[in-house]
């Protein structure tokens, strides 16, 4: 088997390759949309969630001055992850688009533009995940100092 160096190579974009590259731009367009959605539902919903929780016998039962604290950290969370669900989003509708784009015009910056916009998607998923299991971590490593501690 020949070794073929990509890099000093130009790479070409096959066909069938232009095929699957279309339909999984097709697929990102339609999630990038329902993320949308449900980005957009988890922003409003955010601002009803406390009125919703306060119906709650406990809840209704607290001090008034923590129940305002209760109902603020519960929009500004929802309003938080509305947010972390905007961004990968947003990037997997700008891949969709611009890859719809360069695979219809045979347009090279529009390709690269699109890969560029996978990439970020991919790395905040990364990153995401990296704070993700460092909290689990850190909360493994508390929960067995205090059980250590009893």
């Amino acid at each position: 088997m020949e070794n073929s160096d990509l890099l000093n190579n130009d790479l070409q974009v096959s066909p069938l390759s232009q095929s699957f590259l279309h339909e999984t731009a097709r697929w990102g367009k339609f999630l990038s949309i329902i993320g949308f959605i449900f980005s957009g539902m988890l922003a409003i919903g955010s601002f009803f969630a406390p009125a919703l929780y306060s119906k709650t016998t406990a809840f209704s039962e607290l001090d008034p001055s923590v129940t305002t604290a209760i109902s603020t950290t519960i929009v500004v969370v929802y309003l938080a992850f509305a947010i972390l669900l905007f961004f990968p989003c947003l990037y997997l509708n700008r891949f969709s688009v611009k890859m719809r784009t360069a695979l219809s015009s045979m347009n090279q910056e529009n390709l690269e533009e699109s890969f560029q916009n996978l990439k970020s998607l991919f790395k905040f998923y990364g990153i995401f995940t990296i704070i993700i299991l460092s909290f689990y971590i850190l909360v493994f490593a508390i929960a067995i100092l205090v059980a250590v501690m009893r």
